[in-house]
């Protein structure tokens, strides 16, 4: 069966034409599915051969048949630009050649599997980096990825399947496209493909069945590739609207980052799904009181605070150092002076002893913060 093809946005597939040459930055379109084996690197190169048949000057800048028949018989016709091929560890690295595609300077190029990790001594470290810089060029791009490997989901993700996943990408970079195409395919068939020898290679099908591909894992998967390509939609909508409204009505969110929190990462994802979906910058603070000057905290507490902020600025946040003994006054005058629409918090941890009948920290912040909405999580 060969999957189905679900546009997320209004714009039929073949109306990216319509998206080039707006502006001098190139256009970005996304195909999207909720796991490996449903078809994107088809699709994607399906509609390369519908461009160049158009008069596009169309070119693969990189590609993953999978020794995929019906995959390999799309890129006949496409040309390629070759990659940069050299040995590392005796083993022969091929990764997309950034330099020759710009060289090259087509009007659109394909690049499969945008979330891939690129070998040692490339340019960049990873291949959506490479992407940008190729979209800052002027150069379209289209390209593949899967669901999991939005880094606001890893979480979602990981309770979902189980599965840690290591190659994630900023959640602004899927943000940026100008098109997102879900390529749909039910559990039950992707693993008919799977057993049939479409998606690996005989010795790689039990494993792979023991591990991600089981109907409850692919189910979910699909779930959540339905909920963000609706949140892409409506994101789209919002901006849309937004065009006509004063900034003043704009959403802004902002989470509240303390040195020892439980589990900041997910705190982070929380409120970058949330911003997301409200089309809203957001910002993540921090509140540095004189007990956690750098020189007066550990040197493991510092370097976690420092690594939860680095996340916090690939999420695509904005991280703001405030220096204040009062954390309460510190946060309300932020929110307050940015206008801050809605405030993500940690749940507050149990209290105990005479403790329990004061106040915590978000039940100070809620009464001075009237007119935000303040979101536990």
């Amino acid at each position: 069966m060969e999957p189905s093809l679900r546009p997320v946005s209004r714009a039929a597939p073949e109306d990216f034409l319509n998206l080039i040459q707006r502006q001098n930055r190139g256009k970005l379109k996304v195909y999207l599915g909720s796991s490996a084996g449903v078809g994107k690197t088809y699709a994607m190169l399906r509609e390369g051969n519908r461009l160049l048949k158009s008069g596009v000057d169309v070119v693969i800048g990189y590609v993953e048949p999978h020794e995929r028949p019906e995959t390999t018989a799309q890129i006949k016709a496409l040309e390629i630009v070759p990659p940069r091929v050299w040995l590392y560890h005796g083993m022969e690295i091929r990764e997309m050649d950034r330099d020759a595609v710009l060289k090259r300077h087509p009007t659109v190029v394909l690049v499969d599997e945008l979330a891939h990790t690129n070998a040692p001594g490339s340019h960049n470290t990873k291949r959506y980096e490479d992407v940008q810089e190729i979209l800052e060029a002027g150069i379209n791009v289209i390209t593949t990825i899967n669901i999991q490997h939005f880094e606001s989901l890893y979480n979602i993700v990981e309770s979902a399947t189980g599965v840690k996943v290591k190659e994630r990408i900023p959640d602004p970079i899927i943000a940026q496209a100008d098109q997102i195409v879900n390529i749909d395919l039910p559990a039950e068939d992707l693993i008919e493909r799977l057993k049939s020898g479409k998606i690996y290679p005989s010795e790689r099908i039990e494993r792979a069945m023991e591990n991600f591909f089981n109907p409850s894992n692919l189910t979910r998967l699909r779930e959540i590739t339905f909920s963000e390509v609706a949140n892409f939609l409506d994101r789209a909508q919002r901006r849309q609207l937004a065009k006509n409204e004063t900034p003043s009505s704009l959403s802004r969110v902002m989470v509240a980052i303390s040195s020892g929190g439980p589990n900041p990462e997910a705190l982070l994802r929380k409120t970058a799904r949330l911003a997301n979906q409200l089309n809203a910058q957001w910002y993540a603070v921090y509140v540095r009181t004189d007990k956690e000057a750098p020189d007066k905290i550990s040197v493991e507490l510092h370097r976690r605070l420092t690594d939860t902020l680095e996340i916090a600025q690939k999420m695509g946040g904005t991280v703001v150092i405030l220096k204040n003994d009062d954390v309460v006054t510190a946060l309300t005058g932020f929110a307050r002076e940015y206008g801050v629409t809605q405030m993500v918090m940690g749940k507050p941890l149990p209290r105990r002893g005479l403790r329990r009948f004061m106040p915590s920290l978000t039940d100070r912040l809620s009464s001075s913060v009237p007119g935000i909405d303040v979101v536990l999580s």
